[in-house]
């Protein structure tokens, strides 16, 4: 998984900080201001062609609800296009399909955000709607309580009727023993039934307020453009709450490795899945976020990576392997490893030959030219993803509701570019101990149970 992982409500897609102004495109400036109701506004420049992303982040997301009534920030999202007295339910959506633009929603445990993807004569137009839905949201059961069997259907689709997202629900809840982290972004089957409308505007009310926001403008749009329409369209949007820090939870030290496996009979290929609680980009010190974001593409990025060649090419032990480091996330995240084995390897020989090649790169270290094509790789993908101007509009709004900004995203590569070998060997060291893992097998059900290993 690349630098900055954005979550969903039933997954994940992964985008790329941008570069530093030597490697953005020519002529992207970014700039930033602050309406006098508290709303941020980030403008991302791209004249190639006459289409604006428009997005509106709040930074709110699944680890901030109420204890006992998980996925409400998802299905606060939901109910978001249920429409408000100026603009009845379907014609937000009605008008972007009918002028031809794209539009979605995506939540999670750090935030949630909404989009549109509209030429720029239309930019003005979904301004005013998403303006009017920040505080003007009606809401009542006749319209909530449908919603909820939706939700109530995508989880029972996306989660509790897929093995493999069970499992890996079942190891972020071992793996966040304190931490809110540990609840699924879409929420327990059992609490989501009992969310009501009142759960849900309590919640918008306290949350959904222009100081609690990021508006993100990518596209053809300068910031003369831009500060005149946010000013004529969000600035008339009251402060309707004042929102406190977020204060969550901390993460204790984690002390024993946690093992557990899921056997299901729809079960096609046996894998392992591992978490390691580490530090995300926010809470790092020093380089080793951009360490850890480094150790996850030599051990597991790809073809050339040291698992894939060790488990697949050398040993033959393994059908694929992998690694990602989700590093965007406001509290101490996580580092993933899995590997899936071929016939006649067991996941205990497939798990012990995984220990082996992170054990190597912990007690051996990294080569200097295999850490610089890392490097070259990365940066080159970074350089690339600016060629989507929805995918850089993600980029920021991800950042700054997470407790970076902006001046982070421009220095990213450079502090990529700085990390040593020997910051890599120690990110291994310190951080992919198995004190700090859950391990999770998924098996058919005439397999036997995994061994017990430390």
């Amino acid at each position: 998984m690349s630098a900055i992982a954005i979550c969903a409500a039933a997954g994940s897609a992964a985008v790329l900080l941008p570069g530093t102004a030597k490697t953005q495109p020519q002529g992207l400036q970014v700039s930033e201001f602050k309406l006098a109701n508290g709303l941020e506004v980030v403008v991302i420049p791209d004249r190639r062609t006459p289409v604006v992303t428009h997005m509106v982040w709040y930074r709110i997301g699944s680890a901030d609800e109420t204890p006992g009534k998980s996925g409400l920030a998802h299905f606060l999202e939901h109910l978001m296009f249920k429409g408000t007295e100026k603009n009845p339910a379907g014609r937000f959506s009605t008008v972007v399909a009918t002028i031809g633009g794209q539009e979605n929603a995506f939540t999670s445990q750090d935030y949630t955000a909404y989009f549109q993807r509209v030429t720029k004569e239309n930019l003005e137009q979904v301004m005013t709607f998403e303006a009017d839905r920040m505080t003007g949201l009606r809401l009542t059961d006749e319209v909530v309580l449908p919603e909820r069997e939706v939700v109530i259907e995508e989880r029972r689709t996306r989660t509790d009727n897929d093995p493999a997202a069970q499992l890996a629900e079942a190891l972020s809840a071992a793996l966040y023993v304190n931490h809110p982290y540990g609840r699924p972004i879409i929420g327990w089957m059992h609490e989501i039934r009992q969310l009501s409308r009142e759960n849900a505007l309590d919640f918008y009310k306290r949350f959904y307020t222009p100081n609690n926001a990021v508006l993100i403008l990518a596209g053809d749009i300068d910031d003369k453009e831009a500060r005149e329409l946010a000013e004529k369209i969000y600035g008339k949007v009251p402060r309707v709450a004042e929102v406190a820090p977020r204060a969550r939870p901390v993460e204790p030290e984690p002390r024993a490795h946690r093992r557990m496996s899921l056997t299901d009979q729809r079960v096609q290929q046996p894998s392992m899945s591992r978490y390691y609680l580490v530090p995300s980009y926010r809470t790092a010190t020093g380089n080793e976020a951009e360490a850890l974001e480094i150790l996850s593409h030599v051990l597991g990025g790809g073809q050339t990576s040291r698992l894939y060649s060790a488990l697949v090419v050398e040993k033959g032990v393994a059908a694929n392997a992998g690694s990602w480091y989700q590093g965007t996330a406001l509290d101490a995240t996580r580092f993933g490893v899995y590997a899936s084995p071929r016939p006649g390897t067991t996941l205990e020989a497939l798990e012990a030959a995984l220990d082996e090649v992170i054990e190597q790169v912990a007690k051996n270290g990294v080569e200097a030219e295999e850490v610089e094509r890392v490097k070259t790789r990365i940066i080159a993908s970074t350089i690339f993803s600016q060629d989507n101007q929805t995918t850089l509009a993600r980029i920021y709004g991800a950042a700054l509701t997470t407790g970076l900004t902006a001046a982070s995203v421009k220095e990213w590569p450079a502090k990529i570019r700085s990390v040593t070998p020997a910051e890599v060997q120690a990110a291994a060291k310190n951080w992919l101990d198995l004190r700090r893992a859950v391990t999770g097998y998924l098996l058919r059900p005439q397999q036997a149970s995994p061994e017990k290993r430390t």
